[in-house]
Formats: C-alpha cells, sequence, structure tokens
C-alpha cells in the first residue's frame, strides 16, 4: 500500500488557506518527499505524519516555491538528532543549490548523498520502489516522476512442491530472493508465476504539456497535475510563463489513460478551483481539484 498526502497545491506563494507545493508519499517504513515549497512542516504537522521516516527528497526544479522549504526541514531533522543519510535527487547544480540553502544549516548529524539527474530520463531504485524522473517543458530544467511498486506473480505452492523445495526456503523465494543450499540453486522464478500489476504514481509541475508526461503518465493510477489556471482567458499566459490550465492537464490525462486525476500548483489568484471543474470533467470525468492534505492510499489490485 502506498499512503499518498498532497502536502501543498500552492504555487509562486503561500496563502493563508493554501501551503506551496509539496507532495509526501509513504511505503513500507520509508517515506519521499517531492518538493519542498515554503511550510512543508507546517503541512506534514497538521498531516500528522513524521519526519524522521523521510529517506529521500525529489526536486522537480529549483524554483523557490518547490525548494524555500528545505533548510527548515534539514534543521528539523538534525534536531531530532536524526543520523541516517539522506538522499536528495534532482536536476544539475543540485549539490550547489542546496549547498548554498545550507548557509543557514551548515552542521547536520547525517550525510546528504545526492544523485543528479544528467538524462532526460533516469532511474532510481530505493525502499522497494521505483523513481523515474522524466524532463519537462518549464522555462528552467525541470523534472516529472513516476513512482512504481512492483507486485511479484502469485506463490505457487504445487510448482514448489513439484521441484522438491523445502518448505523453509518458501518465504525467502517469494521475497525474490535466490538460494544456494548443498550444490543446488533456488530461484523465484521457480514458484512464483507471472508479475502481477503494481502501484503507479505520476507527478509534474510547472510544465507545458508534453509528449513525455503521456508516456511517462499511461496507465497511472494517480496522476498528480500542474493546474496553474482554471479560468477561461488564461491560455496565452500558460503559453508565456510555461504553465497549464485545468482544461490541458485534462488532456493529458486522457491521452495517458489514468485512473483518476488530481489538480495542483494553483496561481495565487486562483481561489476556489472547484468552480471550474464541470468543463475539466468532460474531458476526463473523474479529475479533482487538488487541496493541501487530500489524501489517498493506493494499494495492490484484488484478484
Amino acid at each position: 500500500m502506498l499512503d499518498v498526502c498532497l502536502l501543498g497545491s500552492g504555487g509562486m506563494m503561500p496563502l493563508p488557506y493554501r501551503w506551496l507545493t509539496a507532495l509526501m508519499l509513504r511505503y513500507n517504513g520509508s517515506s519521499l518527499l517531492i518538493d519542498c515549497g515554503e511550510g512543508t512542516q507546517i503541512a506534514i504537522k497538521e498531516k500528522g505524519w513524521s519526519f524522521k521516516p523521510i529517506d529521500a527528497v525529489c526536486f522537480t526544479h529549483y524554483h523557490g516555491d518547490h525548494i524555500s522549504g528545505l533548510p527548515g526541514l534539514l534543521l528539523t531533522m538534525g534536531n531530532a538528532e536524526r543520523h541516517e543519510p539522506l538522499t536528495l535527487i534532482g536536476p544539475k547544480g543540485l549539490e550547489r543549490v542546496v549547498s548554498a540553502l545550507r548557509v543557514i544549516a551548515p552542521e547536520l548529524p547525517f550525510q546528504i548523498i545526492y544523485k543528479e539527474i544528467t538524462e532526460p530520463r533516469q532511474v532510481f531504485e530505493m525502499n522497494g520502489y521505483r523513481i523515474r524522473a522524466f524532463r519537462v517543458n518549464h522555462n528552467v530544467l525541470c523534472y516529472g516522476y513516476t513512482i512504481e511498486i512492483d507486485r511479484a506473480g502469485r506463490f505457487d505452492v504445487e510448482r514448489a512442491r513439484e521441484e522438491e523445495i523445502p518448505m523453509k526456503f518458501w518465504n525467502r523465494l517469494q521475497k525474490g530472493e535466490t538460494i544456494l543450499e548443498e550444490g543446488r540453486t533456488y530461484t523465484p522464478s521457480m514458484v512464483l508465476g507471472p508479475d502481477r500489476k503494481g502501484i503507479k504514481l505520476t507527478y509534474c509541475t510547472d510544465t507545458r504539456p508534453a509528449k513525455s508526461i503521456t508516456e511517462n503518465a499511461a496507465g497511472s493510477d494517480l496522476f498528480i497535475c500542474e493546474g496553474m489556471y482554471g479560468e477561461p482567458g488564461k491560455e496565452q499566459k500558460a503559453v508565456e510563463y510555461k504553465h497549464m490550465t485545468f482544461k490541458e492537464a485534462a488532456r493529458l490525462a486522457k491521452e495517458a489513460e489514468v485512473k483518476e486525476m488530481w489538480l495542483t500548483h494553483y496561481s495565487p489568484s486562483l481561489t476556489r478551483p472547484e468552480e471550474f471543474m464541470e468543463d475539466v470533467r468532460k474531458i476526463f470525468p473523474n479529475s479533482h481539484p487538488g487541496k493541501d492534505g487530500k489524501s489517498v492510499e493506493l494499494d495492490f489490485e484484488e484478484e
């Protein structure tokens, strides 16, 4: 099961009722943060979640509304006597940008591991999930992220017995381990059926519609997408500043055949995004306006 919380749904500046951009995911005791705008710490506290299990922070790009909350978060982690390494993932310039921000958080009791994205598409594996970074189309170098959790095939008891595999190895094989015992090798493929459908989430902000988005979001259980502008007449502004309208996001969701879409990263002038959802749902019916604290549990499909 993947816990998802849209911590902040605002773009450009925080508002009394809307924090800046951040998404937090929890899986199997590990937490992943995507973007860390101002107010992210407060949003995490409001949700009732913890900073301690955060193992990685991914950045879409380095505009202030996506990274300005990082120094405070690092300080809080340090004051909580965290000692486990923290992994940061982001576009080129990651270490330089973070080092500049750390002028106000120079001494930390934990190591920071920098993983810079150097290609248009790049994959990172950690903590039982896969992070796919893909370049999008903003006025600075910017990436979207797809998070995938695989699901192995069903354990076949009859095959295990036919292969005369000792029962003491069944659990380890089911978890994907290969075992060498008394000159014989036991592999997961000997006891597992075809891979089953896993969980897939895609997140992107600060971009024009792009082919890379539909390709990477294809079939996602949840697609969280920028909707900077919902009001009619904002199309040219979206083009000029390389952002998206609600309708453009809906077309991407339709093309990618996702299950559900949440809109996020609203313009400060967009105070009631729900007022513009009727036309959006005409394009993609399962569309919802994101809001701070909006959460869902994504689970494996029942068979």
